[in-house]
C-alpha cells in the first residue's frame, strides 16, 4: 500500500482523502455499490488500466473499505471478488453527497440514471444536515469550525 502523508493527519477529512483521494478509488467504490465485484467488471466499466486497478483495489482492501473474497469457477483458477466492508458501505452518504452536488452544480443533459434510493419505498433519498432534534439545516447555514485542542 502506498504511504500517503495525510494518513496520520489529525484532520479526519485529510485521513479520508488518504484513502479516497487517489484517481479511480471513489469510482471503484461506486461500482461496488452498484453490485460489481470482479476485477474484470471494474476494468470494463471504468476503462482503467489493469495495473492501476490492481493498485487501487489493494489500497482499498488495505484501508478496510473492501475485502477480497476468493472464488473459483469449475475448471478455472482461483480469483478474487472485491466486496465492500461495513466501512465501505458507510461511504454511501459520502458518494450520495458527491452525486447530489454533481447533479446540481455540474448538471449534464446526458447524466447517468444512478440514484440512491430507499430500499423499502423505492423513493429517491438525499443527503443533508440535521440538528440533534432531526430538523433540517440548509448547507448555506452550516460552516466548518476549528476546535482548539488543549
Amino acid at each position: 500500500m502506498r504511504v500517503d502523508p495525510w494518513f496520520d493527519n489529525p484532520c479526519p477529512i485529510a485521513r479520508t482523502m488518504s484513502v479516497l483521494g487517489q484517481r479511480w478509488a471513489v469510482l471503484i467504490v461506486r461500482e461496488a455499490m452498484l453490485g460489481r465485484s470482479r476485477f474484470s467488471e471494474f476494468r470494463e466499466r471504468l476503462g482503467v488500466a489493469s495495473d492501476v486497478l490492481s493498485a487501487r483495489l489493494a489500497e482499498l482492501v488495505a484501508a478496510g473499505v473492501m475485502e477480497a473474497v476468493d472464488y473459483q469457477r469449475p475448471g478455472d483458477r482461483t480469483r478474487s471478488r472485491y466486496v465492500l466492508t461495513d466501512a465501505g458501505r458507510d461511504l454511501a452518504p459520502v458518494l450520495a453527497a458527491m452525486g447530489q452536488w454533481g447533479h446540481v452544480h455540474l448538471n449534464r443533459s446526458q447524466s447517468s440514471g444512478n440514484r440512491f434510493i430507499d430500499t423499502v419505498s423505492g423513493e429517491p433519498v438525499s443527503v443533508g444536515f440535521r440538528r440533534r432534534d432531526g430538523s433540517s439545516v440548509r448547507p448555506a447555514d452550516v460552516r466548518l469550525v476549528e476546535r482548539n485542542h488543549g
